[in-house]
């Protein structure tokens, strides 16, 4: 009698586990990134990171010193996802091109207008940035801290901006309202203001005012701090 044929799962090798990755501070950084991007700083720590990357939180401290040292590594990350622009020798165009490259870096990454805010970024690609904007303002003084302080006005003119936005953007998250939406809702209140006859100058800017997008806002109110730059320095003062 013949014998009857083994299965082939019999002969078949045992699946093999998944090699786990190898840690680095590369990872952490982008599980990090990832983390911060979708849930917000709040949710942000070495025991969630250890837990997304399937580790031991004492394995992540053998690469990243702790969450401080984790926030400068993010920073720098981010700031180097943008290839950086080739100087002009035009100072208003290179500040202009590096002020709406920070704006897409913060609203690419929310967190990152706070923890740019709270300290400096020292890190490598930070600082090639802030290089390339002391070249520019080079440009147009030779005072170092006139460079220096209209740096800072261009950063604190994006900063505020862009958490305008963010803002905006916040609210309507948690209020599930567009802005249309929340413009409707607040119509009838609105009308009863204009209607009145008492506060005609934000009458007319509801009634007559264009409704520019975010971009074009933006671009306008640079446009005015880089003229007033201009204007200052013209006359020599800080």
């Amino acid at each position: 009698m013949p014998e009857e044929p083994v299965p082939a799962l019999v002969w078949a090798r045992p699946p093999r586990a998944p090699r786990r990755q190898s840690l680095t501070p590369e990872r952490i950084v982008a599980a990090a990134i990832g983390i911060a991007d979708t849930e917000g700083l709040e949710a942000l720590s070495m025991r969630r990171i250890a837990t997304d990357l399937g580790s031991g939180t004492t394995s992540l401290y053998r690469q990243v010193a702790g969450r401080d040292e984790l926030l400068d590594l993010m920073v720098d990350a981010v700031r180097s996802e943008q290839p950086a622009p080739e100087a002009t020798g035009d100072w208003r165009a290179d500040l202009a091109g590096l002020g709406h490259r920070l704006r897409a870096d913060l609203l690419r990454h929310p967190w990152l207008a706070g923890t740019l805010m709270a300290r400096p970024a020292l890190g490598p690609n930070s600082v090639r940035q802030t290089d390339l904007a002391l070249a520019a303002a080079a440009e147009l003084t030779a005072d170092p801290t006139l460079a220096v302080t209209l740096i800072r006005a261009l950063n604190h003119y994006v900063l505020g901006a862009v958490s305008d936005e963010l803002a905006e953007q916040d609210t309507r998250r948690r209020t599930g309202l567009t802005l249309e939406e929340w413009r409707a809702s607040v119509g009838p209140y609105v009308r009863t203001i204009v209607e009145s006859g008492e506060h005609p100058h934000f009458a007319r800017s509801v009634i007559e005012a264009e409704d520019l997008d975010a971009d074009h806002q933006f671009a306008f109110g640079l446009d005015c701090l880089l003229d007033g730059i201009a204007a200052r320095v013209s006359t020599g003062g800080r």
